[in-house]
């Protein structure tokens, strides 16, 4: 038997898979709410039914280094060795969310992702994988000629670079709320979307939706700016949200510069497949291409949406059946 996990910020997605014959499948999965525990063993412990483990592998959003990762968004600190002594486990491994992410997409079918770019062409090579959700995370798959290798990065909290007088004029109202650092992850997540709509109310662009109001204080406010701003009922919502794609586009092409993705860039975590028709309308790509002479570098490499919700806990899974291997 091995144990995947997924733990984010907002939810731990946690399964056991046992091996029949040469496939692995789904013994037990179970979903958290990461707010509602204290630490990780709190939710391990409730989990586990005392079944036999031989391997762990879990993606975990925030640095893994040496097998101990203080999470980003979650007051835990998960180290391997105790997870070892929890589960009994001979092999335990951390993997970044992005690392683990990286690895299931690397293994899900090709009916898991839509394309953005028309222009497109299929290649080999390196991938980028970038996934907002709570927060952002950011990985690099290289692609040596003969397998590939995934390389975690911290990515999405690198400096917020604004491309136009209107992204001037957020990043200044960004450096009043956060006057250490306004990264990416500021502006490309569920907690960046509301900003971006804050932003657009402090600036009078449109008049302010009372019921639009009244939601946000009731239900998950992020949530309420991405289904009102792709109906197009509140004008406010649907500016965020525009701009939001235009900067997780630039986001996603800066990148792709570092790497020359040629085989793609992959789009995973919660927020691109929910807001998906209007990721198809042009502005994230627009935001991709704006890259002045190095657009012809950028307009054949693939862009594509994962659909799947459980890539993480899919590339977790993997990595764990390699680790039973050795």
């Amino acid at each position: 038997m091995i144990l995947a996990g997924d733990i984010g910020g907002t939810k731990t997605l946690l399964a056991l898979y046992q091996q029949n014959d040469s496939h692995w499948e789904c013994y037990k999965k179970q979903q958290y709410a990461s707010a509602e525990f204290q630490s990780f063993d709190a939710i391990l412990a409730d989990f586990l039914g005392g079944e036999a483990i031989c391997a762990v592998c879990l993606g975990v959003a925030g640095p893994v280094i040496e097998g101990v990762c203080q999470t980003t968004n979650l007051p835990w600190l998960l180290k391997a060795t105790e997870i070892a002594e929890q589960t009994s486990a001979k092999s335990v491994v951390l993997l970044n969310d992005l690392e683990a992410m990286a690895w299931g997409v690397l293994n899900l079918p090709e009916q898991d992702f839509v394309e953005l770019n028309p222009s497109a062409k299929k290649c080999q090579g390196n991938l980028a994988v970038l996934a907002a959700g709570t927060g952002l995370g950011e990985a690099i798959v290289a692609w040596d000629g003969q397998k590939y290798h995934v390389i975690a990065t911290e990515g999405g909290n690198t400096d917020f670079a604004p491309n136009t007088e209107e992204e001037i004029a957020l990043l200044k109202y960004l450096m009043n709320q956060y006057p250490d650092h306004v990264c990416y992850e500021r502006v490309l997540s569920g907690t960046g979307l509301v900003s971006l709509y804050q932003f657009f109310k402090s600036t009078d662009y449109a008049p302010i939706n009372c019921d639009t109001e009244a939601r946000m204080r009731v239900t998950d406010p992020a949530a309420v700016i991405s289904q009102l701003g792709m109906s197009g009922e509140d004008l406010l919502c649907q500016k965020a949200l525009s701009l939001f794609c235009r900067i997780y586009g630039a986001e996603a092409s800066n990148l792709a510069l570092k790497c020359l993705p040629y085989q793609g860039v992959i789009l995973a975590g919660g927020i691109a497949a929910k807001i998906l028709p209007f990721m198809q309308q042009g502005m994230f790509m627009a935001g991709f291409l704006a890259k002045g002479r190095y657009q012809k570098v950028l307009e054949p490499i693939s862009v594509k949406v994962c659909l799947n919700g459980e890539a993480a806990l899919w590339g977790a899974a993997f990595y764990a059946t390699q680790l039973k291997k050795e």
